[in-house]
């Protein structure tokens, strides 16, 4: 079964951070989603653009209206995500605990329909 790994930091917890500690943390996170597909459990990885290059549409009657930046306030930001492959919600659950990004984040495990 497949699950998707939403990975949330606090709302300007990257910009605290140092050029080498942010690289630091990719590194670690492409390392890990490296060992994930060679387990046979990494599916997809991506991390995202900050919230205010984000674009939101909807469609009501018939038109469409669009509007620039996050669609929520709140003081955790969807910052990536992970697609994992595992045969039930523990396994899941054990393997995203394992996303450096968990040590100063929120990681929520989803199933996939």
């Amino acid at each position: 079964m497949r699950y998707l790994c939403f990975v949330y930091c606090e709302d300007g917890r990257l910009d605290t951070q140092t050029p080498a500690e942010l690289e630091a943390c990719m590194g670690e996170q492409l390392d890990y989603f490296a060992q994930l597909q060679a387990q046979g459990h990494g599916i997809a990885a991506h991390s995202l653009q900050p919230p205010e290059t984000a674009t939101c549409l909807r469609v009501r009657g018939g038109r469409v209206s669009i509007t620039d930046g996050p669609f929520a306030e709140t003081s955790e930001l969807f910052g990536g995500f992970f697609i994992l492959e595992a045969k039930d919600l523990n396994e899941a659950i054990r393997i995203a605990q394992q996303i450096p990004a968990a040590r100063f984040g929120c990681i929520e495990v989803r199933p996939l329909r």
